[in-house]
């Protein structure tokens, strides 16, 4: 029997020639990393959950940017902790409110340092969930949506970038687009949470930003793990309504739902985000020496942009950022 002529192997013989045939990349600017601010000064908590992240105060920023801006990250999330909850979430869109602080202090920073906020209800409100209530405890979509359109205006008055809506909140991207439009910030961008699962795997981020729900879960408007056409037809309605982004959140446990969405949406950038509780279970395995964890944590990320992701928010950017400029 004759050997084979056409030998894959040949292509993979050094790491030289397995570089120059990739098909796949990763790079610090695919990267997104998350901040989670809270008030006070001097402050840098470690969350228990999430080794090597921190609750950070204002006045840690400046340090953040340079750094981020060494490592080649081109852009940061903002959650925002605040120091006093109501059943509204006055401070979401307070003048003086910890994101719209947050924001201030990275563009003096880093004017080059993109910007972005997440937009909901539940880091702000009492009793934990993305929006107004209900006597029944029911999220009220309509009336949500009025609150969502003061919070991203007093994002852009900050100098925001980009705000991401993450509350799944049926008309949310036409009714922030209008609001923004309204007030003359008709060039800030809208990265939607088109696709956001009711997932296991924020565990860790609840922790972190404290926005657990008092009672009761989120599975009234986040999606059912179980589909995947529906979130089709999720992503079209944002299309529709002027989203400039999409995103698919958790990442791995939906790589079929980011290629699915990439290839239907083409046209839009698609960021994924590798959520908490996947970061956590990497970071416990290697903490344990059942992985190595660079490879790992690369391998991850790079299966993600292989999926279809343009973009990646994760905690591990800065990380991964070291690993690929060394």
């Amino acid at each position: 029997m004759p050997f084979p002529t056409i030998r894959p192997r040949r292509l993979r013989h050094t790491p030289a020639l397995r570089r120059m045939v990739a098909e796949t990349t990763l790079d610090p600017t695919d990267f997104i990393y998350p901040l989670f601010i809270q008030h006070g000064e001097n402050q840098r908590i470690p969350i228990r959950s999430m080794p090597g992240q921190s609750r950070l105060s204002v006045d840690q920023l400046a340090g953040e940017a340079a750094e981020l801006k060494s490592l080649g990250v081109p852009a940061v999330v903002l959650f925002g902790l605040p120091a006093h909850k109501d059943p509204v979430g006055l401070e979401n869109f307070a003048d003086d409110g910890i994101v719209q602080q947050a924001i201030r202090a990275l563009k003096q920073a880093n004017p080059d340092l993109v910007v972005i906020t997440d937009v909901c209800l539940c880091e702000y409100t009492d009793h934990g969930h993305c929006g107004l209530l209900d006597k029944n405890g029911y999220v009220l979509n309509d009336e949500t949506l009025e609150i969502l359109q003061r919070v991203v205006v007093s994002h852009a008055r900050c100098g925001a970038d980009i705000v991401a809506p993450s509350g799944m909140i049926d008309g949310m991207v036409a009714a922030i687009r209008g609001a923004l439009d309204g007030e003359g910030y008709s060039h800030l961008a809208v990265l939607s949470y088109a696709v956001k699962y009711a997932s296991a795997f924020y565990g860790p981020f609840r922790e972190a930003a404290d926005g657990a729900p008092r009672f009761g879960d989120r599975k009234s408007h986040q999606m059912d793990p179980a589909n995947a056409a529906e979130a089709l037809r999720e992503a079209a309605l944002d299309v529709a309504e002027g989203a400039d982004f999409l995103m698919v959140k958790p990442a791995l446990a939906y790589l079929d739902v980011i290629r699915r969405v990439k290839e239907r949406f083409p046209e839009l950038p698609l960021a994924a985000y590798n959520v908490s509780g996947e970061y956590a279970m990497l970071k416990a395995a290697s903490a344990n020496g059942w992985l190595d964890e660079q490879r790992a944590i690369l391998e991850t990320l790079t299966g993600i942009r292989r999926a279809g992701a343009d973009l990646i928010l994760t905690y591990h950017a800065k990380e991964a950022a070291g690993w690929l400029d060394s």
